[in-house]
């Protein structure tokens, strides 16, 4: 069972508990109920301070991280992202509303969007929100002439697509040609953009932003995308005279789902992003831009844990095995859309049920719905019983932010685990809040 703990803040407690930060997951599940999401605030922070620590060490002072909102995005994390000295990347107004709403300074906020509306441009714009990253002509040019109405002079940055394909997941692959984001380097597009943009008035092209996909291991995606963008930037100051003052590198570190995935080093895969970046850097004779990444993924995902109550365990002889719990595909839609694998364990007996004779099933939740799956093949003990508590690892990304009302279900409630202290950070729904706005 040990090598199943994939995150050094789980543990097994005298009582053969699972805990995560140390605190024991049977209480908490007693305490606020299940289904349950959990998040160490502990663990988050101090990925927070691993970024930061990393980034000015491998690229200067000027260097900031900024936290992809869209990896789990409520009041507190905003909270905590302030306090750690973060910079985010917000997706939607409905994000910025939640950065804004606890005093979030949005000068350190780039918005992010391959479709941002009139509505959704103005309300950025109203609120301070520092930086527009922009997807496309369409876009640049809303953005200009609603600064124009405002005023104001609006920074943005160009997203590019460097034309990498990172070895990942197809639906979180975002730095091909083809990709949906951005304009293609390859095709000369980026640099008609950039030229075009920089004839715009209430516009100052800050710099260029790339993203090329997410659970990635090592650096060599970085490096790749950051030679292309470099020479890009070269090439724009050879010919336009303009000179980058940030280079975003978007996000994309991966996280341990499973005991075979590997430990992802950040500060050594920053450092040797920073020593490539700097020599390209010189040899091309441009200066190093102010640096950018996005993580969001490593921030979050191993923090959190979901635990569920066992319900309902169906054997089909010959065939296979069910295990239902009281959530599912609403507050996890992961494996549904995608297939995502997870570690499942039972979380009030946990090395005793290691030891028992096993049985493989699969992990279902209550929708009515038969894609309403959250892992397949689960080894799971043949005592495996109605009230026995489970427990889905590295659900801190992702998992909130994707959860939803299909079949009217109530959303879990957030709860953030700091210095051996539990709190409430999001509050379980309601059956009558699901139906709150209808007329």
């Amino acid at each position: 069972m040990m090598k199943e703990l994939i995150c050094d803040n789980l543990s097994v407690n005298e009582s053969d508990h699972l805990c995560l930060g140390g605190q024991d997951t049977v209480l908490l599940a007693e305490r606020y109920g299940t289904p349950l999401y959990l998040l160490d605030e502990d663990r988050i922070r101090l990925q927070c301070r691993t970024y930061r620590k990393a980034m000015t060490k491998g690229f200067g002072e000027k260097a900031l991280p900024l936290y992809a909102s869209k990896a789990a995005s409520f009041k507190q994390i905003y909270r905590i992202m302030q306090e750690e000295n973060m910079g985010i990347d917000v997706v939607s107004v409905g994000e910025i509303c939640t950065a804004h709403a606890v005093g979030f300074p949005l000068e350190r906020a780039y918005f992010h969007s391959n479709n941002k509306t009139d509505a959704d441009i103005l309300y950025a714009m109203e609120r301070g929100v520092g930086y527009f990253v922009v997807d496309n002509r369409e876009e640049l040019d809303a953005i200009e002439r609603i600064a124009g109405e405002q005023g104001k002079v609006q920074k943005i940055l160009l997203r590019l697509t460097p034309g990498i394909d990172p070895h990942t997941y197809e639906a979180v692959s975002t730095g091909n040609v083809d990709s949906k984001f951005g304009s293609a380097i390859e095709t000369g597009q980026a640099e008609e953009i950039t030229a075009y943009a920089l004839t715009l008035p209430h516009l100052h092209l800050s710099g260029f932003h790339c993203h090329v996909g997410s659970q990635v291991f090592d650096a060599d995606v970085f490096l790749r995308s950051a030679a292309i963008m470099l020479n890009f930037v070269a090439e724009m100051q050879k010919r336009y005279g303009y000179v980058t003052e940030e280079l975003d590198l978007g996000g994309g570190f991966g996280v341990r789902y499973l005991a075979e995935d590997p430990v992802m080093e950040i500060e050594k895969n920053i450092l040797a992003i920073g020593e490539a970046v700097s020599a390209q850097c010189e040899e091309l004779g441009i200066d190093l831009p102010a640096m950018r990444m996005e993580p969001g993924r490593s921030i979050v995902a191993e923090a959190g844990m979901t635990l569920y109550t066992v319900g309902t365990v169906k054997r089909i002889p010959g065939y296979k095995n069910y295990v239902s719990v009281d959530g599912g595909m609403t507050d996890n839609p992961r494996f549904a859309l995608y297939r995502s694998p997870y570690t499942v364990l039972l979380a009030n007996r946990t090395e005793k049920a290691d030891a028992e004779e096993a049985m493989r099933c699969s992990v279902v939740g209550r929708c009515c719905e038969s894609g309403d799956i959250l892992q397949e093949n689960v080894r799971m003990p043949r005592t495996v019983a109605r009230g026995d508590l489970l427990a889905v690892l590295t659900t801190g990304a992702y998992n909130y932010s994707m959860s939803s009302n299909y079949n009217r279900i109530p959303r879990p409630p957030v709860v953030m685990l700091r210095g051996g202290e539990s709190y409430l950070a999001v509050k379980r729904e309601t059956p009558e809040d699901v139906c709150r706005n209808d007329l």
